[in-house]
């Protein structure tokens, strides 16, 4: 397999990241699609939640992160010993979370499960593929709301 290198150009991003609760341990934000969680390895890719929230919230740090292209709910830690009390929950899969998507395409059964190991794409960077060698196990159950 070959290495992943970190070609990919964020284009900008100008829509605003929406703080929907705070207090002295967390915020609550609303992440925008096409804006990265991280700014990453690319020095082209400074545009980030994280690097737009410690303008305001110093020593603020990302719990979790969500793909570029997602846009929903982020919990953000104000300090490192929240953030290492929310990892651990998030580590120990006591966090449940919840995602809606539209999809373009047929999905056979109206719920069910996808078990298999998702690793970065070197071709498609930043898109994910499936990878049975150095992908991470992944498990989403999913279930069709509706069918258009």
């Amino acid at each position: 397999m070959s290495a992943i290198i970190d070609s990919f150009i964020a284009p900008p991003c100008h829509d605003d990241i929406q703080i929907l609760w705070q207090d002295e341990h967390l915020l609550l934000i609303d992440k925008p699609s096409g804006l990265l969680s991280l700014s990453g390895k690319n020095p082209q890719n400074l545009d980030s939640v994280h690097y737009r929230l410690v303008q305001t919230f110093p020593g603020c740090t990302l719990v979790h992160r969500l793909d570029f292209g997602t846009s929903g709910l982020m919990v953000v830690a104000r300090n490192k010993a929240i953030n290492a009390a929310l990892c651990q929950q998030f580590s120990q899969r006591s966090v449940e979370k919840v995602y809606s998507a539209l999809l373009c395409g047929h999905v056979e059964n109206d719920e069910g499960v996808i078990d298999a190991p998702i690793a970065k794409d070197p071709a498609l960077f930043p898109l994910m593929s499936i990878c049975a060698i150095t992908g991470k196990p992944a498990r989403s159950r999913y279930q069709v709301v509706e069918r258009f």
